[in-house]
């Protein structure tokens, strides 16, 4: 079944966001090359594709998991929840409609 995780960043959390990110990229990457991944990325705090300074409000990943539990599992080793980047995560079942 898909799942959503839908993440939260600490307010003030950029520099470890970036200095993470490349650990946080290598897991999605993973999902990817076993066909889980549907769609992936971050939520821009302002109005633009580069916020620069503003920075980002949380992440957005949609994969295949065998069950809820798994995808919490997953999503609780992410790299940004260790770091501190992520304040919230929330795992929810997703059913994609379109296209």
């Amino acid at each position: 079944m898909l799942y959503a995780i839908v993440a939260e960043d600490v307010p003030g959390s950029l520099d470890k966001r970036l200095a993470t990110r490349p650990a946080h990229v290598e897991r999605l990457k993973a999902l990817l090359a076993e066909g889980r991944l549907i769609l992936a990325g971050p939520h821009p705090t302002i109005d633009a594709e580069d916020p620069g300074p503003a920075g980002f409000s949380g992440s957005l990943i949609v994969a295949e998991f065998a069950s809820r539990e798994l995808a919490l599992a997953w999503a609780s080793e992410d790299p940004y929840v260790k770091a501190g980047v992520y304040a919230k995560v929330t795992v929810k079942p997703f059913k994609k409609a379109l296209p």
